[in-house]
């Protein structure tokens, strides 16, 4: 085989295993469209799991990444940026099971993820309804939760 080929065969090797490296490490920050709302949390769930639309909130209804991401005292994380990495809700609002009867603190309310879950996204669909005098916005269990 001629010089010239042997370069050119390595070069394009070379090529390929860059271009699938920087695939895989855009992978990790890349933000998925529609994020399945599944985890552990969810093992026993009675209803179909939340398909969220982040593209959706984000290019459509112009949501900042703070009115859903936030810090450990729930201040909204204002300087994030698409690809920024975060972390899964569950990570902080850990408790799966069933939330005790009875009155709790709201902070202890929201150690159960799907109460963190349900308060955050309920609290900003009933913003959003009042604030522009509609029902647009889904308020009740089935209209986020899909038939099983």
């Amino acid at each position: 085989m001629k010089m010239r080929t042997l370069l050119k065969i390595a070069l394009t090797g070379v090529a390929a295993v860059c271009i699938a490296g920087v695939g895989v490490l855009s992978a990790g920050t890349a933000v998925q469209d529609v994020i399945k709302m599944e985890n552990k949390a969810y093992a026993k769930h009675e209803k179909g799991i939340v398909e969220f639309s982040h593209k959706k909130h984000v290019v459509e209804y112009k949501a900042g990444c703070g009115e859903c991401h936030h810090d450990e005292k729930g201040q909204p994380l204002t300087s994030l940026k698409e690809g920024d990495n975060v972390k899964n809700c569950i990570e902080c609002h850990s408790k799966t099971e069933k939330k005790p009867k009875g009155k709790l603190s709201k902070a202890d309310k929201l150690a159960f993820h799907h109460e963190a879950i349900h308060d955050n996204c309920q609290g900003c669909h009933k913003d959003y309804n009042k604030k522009n005098n509609t029902k647009a916005a889904p308020t009740t269990c089935k209209e986020c939760h899909p038939k099983k």
